[in-house]
């Protein structure tokens, strides 16, 4: 069983479009309202496919009362806290060529009592968890370190702990000696302070988080597949998308896939590439179930050293 902890979720509305024109009144050709929150999304696609997962998160106002009904509806276990602030709402807007264009909103304010609130929830639980996975953004009035603080009470407890969020909070995670991190390409880059244009750059930035306390990072990079690092070397592989329809959520997938394949080397590597690369092909933030899955897409590449292609541009995952 998988714990996901999302201290900043949202409702997630996805809008697609034939094109998306500024200052112009656009008809939608479909719409679709989901759960949304990286932990969140991991919980969908474990539970998709067949996988145990319960998700704890931070709920207030209608919205969050919308979220907690949309994942009860999808047979998500869910413990929600009540806050005071209202739970945010994102819109994405999807062109039919696969360009994303995404309006977050920065979420609600959380007091230090509701956060203790959640890490006591996430503690009672954790016991009998085969992971937890801390994801998402830092609401506003927590400080940077309020991952690392949950992820190092976990440790101590002897529970394998994954991270996927950003900026200085994503360092924190590594120096507190998360097991797992998983950040996209912009993120990694961020966080080392240096441009990744060369697959050697990813593996160097990976190495880094690896120095700074983490045991492994899984960094996700679009188009161009994802690296694993960890204390047994470098795997990197692909998985081409065919038609891309939505990046939201591709990489929460991804690592929903790494995590219920076992978390190590090359299988749990290929998993979650077609974990990933089949939320892409989905609208919205759908999470893929064992049908979406097509894995001899994959190509692993266990020897990367010898390969070092130039990186593409492309939208985060």
């Amino acid at each position: 069983m998988i714990v996901t902890v999302t201290l900043n979720p949202s409702l997630d509305r996805a809008v697609e479009v034939d094109a998306l024109t500024r200052g112009e009144v656009i008809r939608a050709t479909a719409a679709h309202l989901d759960p949304g929150g990286k932990g969140v999304n991991v919980s969908r696609a474990l539970l998709a496919n067949g996988v145990p997962s319960v998700a704890v998160l931070p709920c207030g106002g209608d919205e969050g009362g919308q979220l907690v009904r949309l994942l009860k509806a999808e047979g998500v276990e869910v413990l929600a806290v009540p806050i005071t602030g209202r739970t945010r709402s994102n819109i994405t807007l999807a062109e039919p060529d696969g360009t994303v264009t995404k309006v977050n909103e920065p979420g609600p304010a959380m007091f230090r009592a509701e956060f203790d609130e959640i890490t006591d929830r996430v503690l009672t639980r954790a016991g009998s968890a085969d992971w937890v996975v801390l994801c998402g953004s830092v609401p506003p009035g927590l400080p940077a370190d309020a991952y690392a603080q949950l992820c190092r009470r976990l440790r101590s407890a002897g529970i394998r702990v994954a991270v996927d969020t950003s900026g200085p909070a994503l360092r924190e995670a590594a120096s507190a000696g998360a097991t797992l991190l998983k950040p996209n390409r912009d993120e990694l880059a961020e966080v080392v302070g240096a441009p990744l244009a060369a697959l050697g750059d990813v593996v160097a930035a990976c190495q880094q988080l690896r120095a700074w306390g983490a045991d492994a990072v899984v960094a996700s990079l679009g188009a161009d597949g994802a690296v694993l690092v960890d204390a047994e070397g470098v795997v990197t592989g692909t998985c081409p998308v065919t038609r891309p329809r939505s990046t939201v959520g591709a990489g929460d997938a991804l690592l929903a896939g790494f995590l219920a394949a076992g978390a190590r080397g090359a299988a749990a590597l290929a998993e979650g590439l077609a974990w990933g690369a089949a939320a892409v092909s989905l609208p919205g933030s759908r999470m893929p179930g064992p049908a979406d899955l097509i894995r001899h897409n994959v190509t692993i590449h266990p020897q990367p050293d010898q390969l070092r292609p130039l990186l593409r541009s492309g939208p985060p995952s």
